[in-house]
């Protein structure tokens, strides 16, 4: 399959607006595929992003992206427990709708850049992911699997973190528009 590397996914990495929306361009069908929503500790890379205190809670949302049942991205997005009864309450709801039904349609919605990040191997986040991949497509998550991005959305001062997986499979497609 080869390696999926910074330069081939860059176009991915770096692509504007909604990844819900360029991930359906591929084929016939999208569709979001939850594998938890729920309430947990802060990590230590969402609290700093969300510029949060070392202590408190943060509600969890953890997806796959498909086309055409062909799982594409791994996502996790994350806000304190706060904001889901004030701006980001419609998070609680949105089922298997995906996220960008909330942040691309609301003008008050401010996105940070995007963070392309390179995930350790064997780090706690990498082998979360796989195990959730695993169970949720009966798959090993490839190998390759590394490249990430994130970026932080703004709403009436409150902040919510979304963190991107993608398949090495997606080299071999442009985001388009």
């Amino acid at each position: 399959m080869g390696i999926a590397t910074r330069d081939s996914l860059r176009d991915w990495l770096r692509a504007p607006g909604s990844l819900s929306r360029r991930l359906a361009r591929l084929g016939e069908r999208f569709s979001v595929q939850v594998l938890r929503q729920r309430v947990a500790p802060f990590r230590a890379l969402e609290r700093a992003a969300l510029g949060l205190p070392p202590r408190g809670l943060t509600v969890v949302r953890e997806v796959i992206l498909r086309v055409d049942d062909r799982p594409l991205v791994w996502a996790r997005s994350a806000l304190h427990q706060r904001a889901t009864t004030g701006p980001w309450r419609a998070v609680k709801g949105l089922g298997a709708r995906p996220l960008a039904h909330l942040l691309y349609d609301d003008d008050r919605i401010r996105r940070s850049e995007l963070q392309p990040r390179r995930l350790s191997r064997h780090g706690h986040t990498r082998r979360h992911a796989a195990r959730q991949w695993q169970a949720a497509t009966g798959e090993a998550m490839p190998a390759q699997m590394l490249w990430s991005r994130h970026s932080v959305f703004s709403r009436s001062g409150a902040q919510l973190r979304v963190m991107e997986l993608f398949a090495p499979e997606l080299r071999r497609h442009r985001p388009g528009r």
